[in-house]
């Protein structure tokens, strides 16, 4: 049949379910890009801004060589460090959401939102006087805190959460901090401390192995005298009061083994110096950055050794500075796997799309509605045909009836290649068909002077 000639009905469902076929096909098309769009964002790598300073420090320096790492390594969080001068300028970052993370002294005033996410290190209280120069020995040595009343102490450093731990310090100790005056000196005034006369005590908070520590002790040694260092004896109870305050102990011989310095070991108290997270900041996220942070250190501690002393932070829940969820759960072993973080949404998804499904279904025989009656008014015509076709009197009535049967079935095959009746449909109007076909060949006998169902006889 040419397509000049073809049934326009038919040529206009032939076109229909051409033009399904490619809408079909863009719908997944753009199911397939969605997808892909998705995944390409679940995947992509997450940046997050840490506040850190004050320029040139070692805090800056450890979190350049994080950020390069983790770029170079092609982890899933990034680091862009935000340079500030110091941690009040970085803890005015983070108050301000601008930055999602900040390293800062853990004693500082920080944020309700602010949670911890490792320690950079511990940052120890030094304090000692020094023992007089010779020839000119001091008739009163200061040998513990409570000789501090009355005298001046020199604090390298020039936060003011130094002089305020000093201040905890005397009032544990039972020493009034009113009566004990304190001048502060910046990290590059070290020598100008060793030669001021008015000094009788010093105090260093940084890490054991700090260089400015070292520094300074030296030099107030070959200016004054070798050190006495001054224990805090009542380290636990400051601990027990003030929770952002740890005891601590300084090793002897820490700083110099020949003299040694200190010659046993001396107890003070230490506190953390940390990286802070917002509350808000993905659990997975943080957890991850966690995760790098302690697999890499290693890595980044052969160019900057302070990176080997991070540590993992407190996850009890009394904690001073909670953990965040991320990193507790990181820390705990309890990360949860992505079938157990998105179980509900997964089997949330799965009904929604079989509902979807269902009701896409009763959609399309919504839509299709017509058809299928077109369907039942094809399938009581042929009926008809069936009992027509016993009153047939002319084998040219039984043809047309045949031709309209014919008719009849390419409209039902339509209607089932359109999705407008299902396959049983389909099975009925095959028994229908049967049906005709047998009336049609009993008429057809009797027609031509036959017995129905006997077969004809031929002349000898």
């Amino acid at each position: 049949m040419s397509e000049q000639s073809e049934n326009p009905g038919a040529k206009r469902r032939r076109l229909r379910r051409r033009n399904s076929s490619l809408l079909i096909l863009a719908a997944g098309m753009l199911v397939f890009g969605l997808a892909a769009g998705a995944l390409y964002y679940a995947l992509r790598p997450v940046t997050l801004a840490i506040a850190v300073g004050p320029t040139g420090s070692e805090d800056v320096k450890l979190i350049q060589g994080f950020a390069q790492v983790f770029t170079h390594d092609g982890s899933s969080v990034r680091l862009k460090p935000v340079t500030t001068q110091g941690s009040a300028e970085s803890i005015a970052l983070f108050t301000a959401n601008k930055v999602d993370l900040a390293v800062v002294r853990g004693d500082l005033d920080l944020p309700a939102s602010a949670e911890s996410v490792a320690i950079l290190r511990k940052n120890v209280v030094v304090l000692w006087a020094p023992s007089g120069a010779k020839g000119k020995r001091r008739s009163a040595k200061i040998k513990s805190i409570d000789d501090l009343a009355g005298h001046k102490v020199g604090v390298i450093g020039s936060t003011q959460a130094n002089v305020t731990l000093l201040r905890v310090i005397l009032t544990e100790s039972g020493v009034n901090p009113d009566k004990v005056a304190v001048s502060q000196f910046a990290v590059n005034k070290i020598a100008d401390l060793a030669r001021d006369p008015s000094l009788d005590a010093y105090m260093t908070v940084g890490p054991l192995d700090s260089k400015i520590t070292a520094e300074a002790i030296t030099a107030t040694a070959a200016a004054r005298g070798e050190p006495i260092f001054l224990p805090v004896d009542v380290s636990e109870a400051i601990a027990q009061k003030h929770p952002r305050y740890e005891s601590e102990e300084i090793a002897g011989s820490i700083f110099s083994s020949s003299p040694a310095r200190p010659e046993d070991k001396v107890e003070t108290v230490s506190v953390n110096h940390l990286i802070i997270a917002q509350h808000a900041l993905s659990e997975a996220t943080v957890g991850a950055l966690d995760r790098q942070l302690f697999t890499l250190r290693l890595q980044v501690a052969r160019d900057l050794p302070a990176a080997a002393k991070i540590e993992k932070p407190d996850t009890d829940k009394d904690a001073a500075l909670p953990a965040h969820q991320g990193a507790a759960a990181y820390i705990d072993g309890t990360e949860r796997t992505f079938l157990e973080k998105y179980s509900d949404y997964i089997w949330g998804g799965i009904l929604l799309l079989s509902g979807l499904g269902s009701a896409g279904a009763w959609l399309r025989h919504y839509v299709k509605r017509d058809e299928r009656e077109h369907y039942i008014t094809h399938r009581d015509n042929l009926l008809t045909l069936i009992s027509q076709v016993r009153g047939a009197e002319t084998p040219e009535q039984l043809a047309a009836m045949q031709g309209d049967a014919d008719a009849l079935l390419r409209e039902a095959l339509d209607c089932y290649d359109d999705g407008a009746i299902e396959e049983g449909d389909l099975s009925v109007i095959g028994l229908t068909l049967e049906q005709f076909h047998h009336a049609v060949s009993d008429r057809r006998a009797v027609i031509n002077g036959d017995k129905p169902g006997l077969p004809r006889m031929r002349a000898g």
